[in-house]
């Protein structure tokens, strides 16, 4: 058995990396007050959409590329470590819930769309106490569904053009940004990186997704992969950062890489490096090919991860010391970033349990 990436992989993943190189310039946040508001990023994501992202993983049928998972994390990788600040994660998380509970006709017409960069999209999920399906009811009124209620942390709403929302029961409807009725307000979150939002209803119309059932665990595998993906991509980029400074910054007459205690902090956070790549890439797999892991391999993977980004995260800091939580520094956005990440779906714990009640379910059959 061949663990290795593949040819094709890595070239994706080596295009994806150089593009955004050049393409990604994070200066106008390393100023105290900035956040993704402050900067106009619709340019990279109009080129992002001539490179087909948006559709990487929506099936052909539909327009998209109908490529893998781990053709996924390749790009998803790439865009964690550049700290990107383009909608992505809230256009995949919307498309999946559409594939997953929508009726062809109404994946036809709104994946097409997403796929060819036409539409925008983010997944509301939780109320004010992060309970997933709560904060909002629906009522029928002349044959319409009418959405009244707020949902928080909704990631990507104020770019969106379309709103997935999830209610009780596992069911989703599609809601017009513009809409009357809707009202976005964009949250002072931790990371200033990505857009997080407060979104309102008060008898919005609403077009239901005509699936329900096994919905939601479905897009939270996906989910899981995406911010996993992101933080093992931190994590490399949070070494390679710590590695190029110890080699750089001198004290008692030799670089402090040369230290015992700076190596030990490198040599944890390479291990680190190493298990959350090997970690997302099986559970890219897994999903990939529809294996009965796949849940159990995403919950791992978004538990391991989460933990040793922030871990990876602060001792990046420690190693640059005083200068590295300056303001003007990247590192502080890679130590929010990690932050975010690990509660964004829930805490590392969340997973775990997720974890044991899978090893429980599948023991007792």
């Amino acid at each position: 058995m061949n663990f290795s990436l593949s040819e094709d992989h890595v070239a994706l993943r080596d295009s994806a990396a150089n593009f955004l190189d050049k393409e990604v310039d994070l200066s106008v946040l390393l100023t105290h007050g900035r956040t993704v508001m402050d900067a106009d990023y619709d340019g990279l994501w109009r080129k992002i959409v001539e490179l087909g992202w948006p559709g990487i993983v929506i099936p052909e049928q539909y327009g998209g590329l109908g490529m893998d998972y781990i053709d996924l994390i390749m790009i998803i990788g790439e865009i964690g470590r550049t700290l990107a600040p383009v909608p992505m994660f809230g256009t995949l998380a919307g498309a999946w819930a559409v594939e997953k509970a929508g009726s062809e006709t109404q994946k036809a017409d709104i994946l097409q769309r997403v796929a060819g960069g036409e539409m925008k999209l983010c997944l509301a999920l939780t109320d004010a106490d992060g309970k997933v399906g709560d904060g909002v009811t629906v009522s029928a009124a002349k044959g319409a569904s009418l959405l009244n209620g707020e949902k928080t942390y909704v990631v990507d709403a104020d770019s969106a053009d379309k709103i997935i929302v999830m209610t009780q029961d596992d069911t989703f409807f599609v809601v017009d940004r513009n809409a009357e009725g809707v009202s976005v307000s964009v949250l002072p979150w931790r990371d200033i990186t990505r857009q997080v939002c407060k979104v309102s209803f008060k008898d919005v119309q609403a077009e239901r997704l005509e699936h329900s059932g096994g919905v939601w665990p479905w897009v939270k595998d996906r989910l899981y992969l995406i911010l996993a993906a992101e933080s093992a991509a931190g994590i490399a980029a949070s070494l390679a950062d710590s590695v190029g400074y110890a080699s750089e910054r001198v004290a008692f007459g030799r670089p402090i890489g040369a230290f015992q205690a700076i190596k030990h902090q490198l040599a944890e956070i390479a291990a680190q490096s190493e298990c959350a790549t090997a970690g997302v890439q099986y559970a890219a797999w897994t999903l990939s090919v529809d294996d009965e892991r796949a849940s159990l391999a995403a919950a791992m993977a978004q538990a391991y991860t989460s933990e040793s980004y922030k871990a990876a995260t602060h001792r990046n800091i420690q190693i640059f010391g005083a200068i590295g939580f300056t303001w003007e520094m990247k590192n502080h956005l890679y130590y929010k970033r990690a932050r975010a990440n690990s509660e964004l779906l829930g805490a590392p714990r969340q997973q775990r349990e997720e974890i044991v009640h899978w090893i429980e379910s599948h023991e007792a059959a």
